[in-house]
């Protein structure tokens, strides 16, 4: 692709002269495909319009090869601007745009209410606000890594500037010299409530360059002013911020200024008024004849996915008497994959995250190795979870570590969009259960089995031990998609057979949704999962020795299930789901749907945590609970005699 970023030094009077005529088309476009779709974001898209046509002109993407590798990426922070967004694509020729004024929101249509990539031209889902900036970061900072020369372009709205995660982002822009990254402000002073310095007063310039930004101020209607402004952007070697100062609803006099129009699209009679002081044709009953088709006349695309080849090098054993925690293994098993994905020329495919947690969650190992691959996010969860999974689309094998109220608890939301937009992202969280003890409830994190299971695309593992977390590590690297390794904080003994050989160790490999029969018993089956298991193993020596033949079964899969070893340990007729997670929402409900769903006369009695921990050491937590190993033998000794 040959580099056109803003090469002019100026616009010319032709370029001028087309884009005032793309502008007035791009107005009636949008009030078109909201007025027929009868809902929709009109005024900030018709705020937003002149800007968008500008950075979809002159910036580093090609309509006719929007899926380049080494174009500029822009990402629409403020999604509910679509109508605008699909205008200026639409008329700069990235599809036809007849399409989206004809299919806006309609079922189906790859033209949703908020910006989806599957439409050319945009690198980011996004919707809930305040996220985009986070994402520009990851794409800025993938192209750091990977030495490439796009510029990255986040367009957000003035009322999102409000939202936390955007401070995080300016303050990691600047940390890691994000000088490819330019943000432009959409600044119409309105939003749904009203005016926007009402709602929440903020100051937007100031707020930026405190955190070390550059900024620039233009008019957001005068072309020369918005193109001369990304220009200078650009070329700096510094992250800058532009701040167009723009009206809602621009264009028509009667929705100027007016926050009514935010989130409401016109009426026919409104729409009538408006296409007639447009000035432009008023075709709406034709696509309104196309709506009504059952055919979609564009059906998108599927957004290029970054290639990732990663070696997972040899596994590391880990013996019977060495008694270590799971996040240790982690830690070793990213040295490992770093090493055997070392390039000739110094480079690596891996990147890691972490929020000052490096000491806790083993990363400092790979930090101090591999200095220029660690970024450290500092307390900014929720801009390192998106960041983190927006560099991963890119062909980078990315890494979040961190604690589970913080990792999963605190960033669901930056997770659930990372889902949704198909990230490759290996979420790592250290401290989970009531194993994390004597720093007490507010970070014992129980929930988590619940919570991802709502994210239709990210797989949970849980390994046992250290050797089953060292293989799931390095499976989770090579495979596409999101990931969540959940550990506890304990160390823990390796799980041995029953001749005393380690269950995990070579030649074992890790097999994702298998479960593990880790001892066979034909009167009452213990089906468990992570830091619990060897606690069910220590219960199944002291029934052994009573004349009780238990069955344990480890489930480290959470989110696909190994259904028939679930059903073979329910034929006992007796079964116990013990674990470390919320009793209403772990693998307790989990087994219980499987038993119910296949009308197996089981019996099952769910062993969880009941109510939130205290302060304390885990066993004596565990205890409190009644999730010690004595209640695991009483649970099947009351199973047993049938109380």
């Amino acid at each position: 692709m040959t580099v056109k970023r803003f090469n002019a030094e100026k616009l010319d009077e032709v370029s001028l002269k087309r884009l005032s005529g793309l502008s007035k088309l791009a107005r009636g476009d949008i009030l078109k495909m909201t007025t027929l779709a009868g809902s929709g974001h009109p005024g900030g898209s018709m705020s937003s319009i002149d800007f968008y046509l500008v950075l979809y002109s002159y910036a580093n993407i090609d309509p006719k090869n929007p899926d380049d590798p080494d174009r500029d990426r822009i990402v629409i922070s403020h999604g509910h601007t679509s109508p605008g967004v699909y205008a200026a694509l639409g008329r700069t020729g990235f599809f036809p745009i007849e399409a989206a004024t004809a299919t806006f929101r309609k079922s189906g249509s790859p033209f949703e209410g908020h910006v989806e990539k599957g439409i050319p031209g945009l690198e980011w889902d996004t919707g809930n606000l305040g996220q985009g900036l986070s994402a520009g970061c990851g794409f800025a900072l993938g192209a750091k890594v990977l030495k490439k020369d796009f510029h990255v372009f986040v367009a957000m709205g003035c009322g999102e500037q409000q939202k936390g995660q955007i401070t995080e982002a300016r303050r990691f822009a600047i940390k890691y010299g994000l000088d490819n990254l330019t943000v432009i402000i959409d600044y119409n002073k309105r939003q749904i409530s009203g005016i926007t310095g009402e709602i929440m007063p903020q100051n937007i310039a100031k707020n930026f360059e405190s955190d070390g930004w550059r900024v620039l101020e233009v008019d957001g209607h005068q072309f020369q002013e918005i193109y001369r402004a990304f220009r200078e952007a650009a070329f700096s070697k510094h992250p800058t911020a532009i701040i167009a100062h723009t009206v809602m609803g621009k264009g028509v006099s009667f929705m100027e200024g007016k926050e009514e129009f935010h989130g409401r699209a016109l009426n026919m009679e409104e729409y009538k008024k408006a296409i007639q002081e447009l000035g432009v044709e008023d075709d709406l009953e034709h696509y309104r004849q196309i709506r009504e088709k059952n055919t979609l006349p564009y059906e998108g695309r599927k957004y290029p996915a970054g290639i990732l080849h990663i070696q997972t090098a040899i596994p590391r054993d880990y013996g019977k008497d060495q008694k270590m925690d799971n996040r240790s293994a982690f830690g070793n098993a990213l040295v490992d994959l770093a090493k055997a994905n070392l390039q000739k020329d110094g480079s690596l495919p891996i990147v890691v995250f972490d929020c000052d947690l490096a000491p806790s969650t083993k990363t400092t190992a790979f930090a101090k190795q591999f200095p220029g691959y660690f970024f450290q996010g500092g307390i900014q969860e929720h801009h390192t979870a998106t960041l983190s999974g927006a560099i991963s689309t890119l062909g980078l094998l990315s890494f979040f570590a961190g604690f589970g109220v913080f990792g999963v608890d605190e960033t669901y939301n930056q997770h659930r969009l990372n889902d949704i937009n198909e990230t490759n992202l290996k979420l790592i969280c250290t401290h989970n259960g009531l194993d994390v003890g004597e720093d007490g409830k507010t970070h014992q994190c129980i929930d988590y089995v619940g919570l991802m299971r709502n994210l239709f695309g990210y797989r949970i593992i849980i390994p046992a031990d250290p050797n089953q977390t060292d293989r799931v590590i390095r499976y989770v690297a090579k495979t596409e998609g999101n990931f969540l390794v959940a550990m506890g904080r304990s160390p823990i003994p390796a799980i041995l057979t029953e001749d005393g050989v380690p269950c995990f160790a070579a030649p074992y490999e890790f097999q994702y949704g298998k479960a593990d029969l880790i001892r066979n018993g034909k009167d009452v089956a213990i089906i468990t999962t992570g830091g619990m298991v060897y606690r069910a193993v220590e219960a199944w020596r002291r029934l052994k020795e009573k004349g009780v033949e238990v069955q344990v079964l480890n489930i480290s899969c959470l989110s696909d299930l190994d259904t028939e070893a679930i059903l073979k340990a329910a034929n006992t007729g007796r079964v116990i789901a013990y674990e470390d997670h919320h009793i209403q929402t772990g693998l307790g409900s989990l087994v219980a749907n499987v038993i119910a769903e296949h009308g197996l006369p089981a019996r099952l009695r769910k062993m969880g945590i009941t109510r939130y921990g205290s302060s304390g050491k885990p066993d004596d937590l565990y205890r409190m609970q009644g999730l010690d190993v004595d209640s695991l033998v009483n649970a099947v000794m009351d199973e047993i005699i049938g109380i």
